[in-house]
């Protein structure tokens, strides 16, 4: 039998992780997963790590739920996977009925992708071919948030403004502009409607400005995940969709990471009512089983693109594993979960016990905002209560929490100062306990209080 140390080594020979500083690993321990099972994760030296991340937002049912995975081994033995130019499949067929019928009303047409930064690349290059195929040439700049995150490819990065993924980039990015967040960081709750309302004004100046030269406006509606989970009131997507509409821009919401139940609804965009030009998922789509994106659209999108061959206005992207069957099943295994049970109504339930456990860090003498939207909890961390003045990211004050977390069976892997709790959905009362219980011990390991 091997152990935990005999993988490690065997992993810093040969594997590059994601958003790692690999010399961390000299001192920092890396952990082997053997096996996952509900929201429980399980190393080669039988240490249990409750998932308190859905391994990066992804799942949402637990892992090795019976059936998605009875449904990817039926699919295995029919058909692995096909090209989906001039050919198709019935998982696909049917997961893109399934996806217009129950996203916001309006988007009729499925385009696949691999992963959530292609969505935003298909999405931003859609919009920009409809208003060429529009014969509207000036449409070539496109608009997001601050501290707004799309993904990581060029393209998608060039919408982002968390600086640390872009900065090292900049040279190599389209020339974006961005407008000030409408995050409530720090507010109370009954103050985020008007302070949403307020900083509108910023992207309305925007939008007002640039409407012949933009193609779309890139929103993650309600929450800013990779921007350390700051949140906003809805009524700023009702403002942007008037807005959007008015200036005859596209809206393109990238409900990548809060899709399918994160936010309390199946889409955040339905808290506000509004429809988008362009909707991006992905990440949960598959419950975390494998990799698969999807953007819908319009009718009007679609028809922008459907002419004679000769007139070239085909959309051409396209990915080699473009609408996987298997991954097509997982997806459709996913929304079977969502409709055979009442998800959204426990979800809510179970959010309402996170709140429960989370608003007594409120009077951490070192949390300077708690923040919630549905299965979101964010507890930001400051080193001035009153000021909001934050630590010093060279102190790494996160990373004393994620340590005392794997030494109590629980993963809570920060976003710098922000601790947060995003749990698969099969989460039980008594696990969130467990969850606030290290938390509250994590905050003290990194504070000294």
């Amino acid at each position: 039998m091997t152990n935990n140390a005999h993988w490690m080594n065997r992993d810093l020979k040969s594997v590059w992780h994601p958003c790692t500083q690999m010399k961390d690993h000299e001192w920092l321990p890396m952990i082997p997963i053997k096996r996952g099972q509900g929201v429980w994760l399980e190393d080669f030296d039988g240490n249990r790590y409750l998932d308190t991340v859905s391994s990066w937002w992804v799942n949402i049912f637990g892992h090795a739920n019976p059936a998605i995975n009875q449904r990817i081994k039926d699919q295995l033995d029919t058909l692995e996977h096909v090209i989906l130019s001039g050919f198709t499949h019935q998982p696909v067929i049917e997961l893109s009925e399934r996806l217009t019928a129950i996203t916001p009303e309006g988007l009729g047409h499925c385009f696949y992708a691999d992963n959530g930064s292609s969505a935003t690349e298909v999405a931003m290059k859609m919009s920009f071919h409809y208003w060429q195929n529009h014969g509207q040439h000036r449409k070539t700049r496109f608009l997001s948030l601050q501290n707004g995150y799309h993904g990581e490819t060029l393209g998608a990065l060039a919408v982002s403004h968390v600086g640390l993924y872009r900065d090292t980039y900049q040279p190599l990015l389209l020339d974006v502009e961005s407008v000030p967040s409408p995050d409530c960081f720090g507010l109370p709750r009954d103050e985020w409607e008007a302070h949403c309302r307020s900083m509108f004004a910023h992207m309305e100046a925007a939008l007002e400005r640039g409407r012949d030269e933009l193609c779309a406006v890139i929103v993650e509606p309600l929450v800013q995940c990779a921007g350390g989970m700051r949140m906003y009131h809805p009524v700023y997507l009702e403002l942007l969709r008037e807005a959007c509409t008015r200036h005859g821009v596209h809206l393109i919401l990238d409900e990548i990471a809060v899709g399918f139940g994160r936010t309390g609804t199946l889409f955040a965009a339905e808290q506000a009512g509004v429809s988008p030009d362009f909707l991006c998922l992905s990440k949960a789509l598959t419950a975390g089983y494998l990799p698969l994106s999807v953007v819908l659209t319009t009718d009007e999108v679609y028809d922008a693109f459907y002419d004679d061959y000769a007139a070239l206005k085909a959309f051409l992207h396209s990915h080699s594993y473009t609408g996987n069957p298997l991954a097509c099943s997982a997806a459709l295994a996913t929304l079977d979960l969502f409709a055979q049970d009442d998800v959204i109504a426990n979800n809510r339930q179970l959010a309402e016990h996170m709140r429960e456990r989370s608003e007594a860090f409120r009077e951490h003498p070192h949390v300077g905002d708690v923040r919630q939207h549905g299965m979101i909890v964010a507890i930001e961390m400051v080193k001035d209560k009153a000021t909001l003045e934050p630590y010093p990211f060279e102190e790494r004050r996160g990373l004393a929490v994620f340590q005392h977390g794997l030494s109590r069976g629980v993963l809570l892997r920060p976003l710098g100062n922000v601790i947060y709790w995003m749990p698969p959905y099969v989460v039980t009362p008594e696990e969130i306990d467990l969850i606030a219980d290290v938390t509250r011990e994590g905050l003290k390991a990194a504070t000294g209080v």
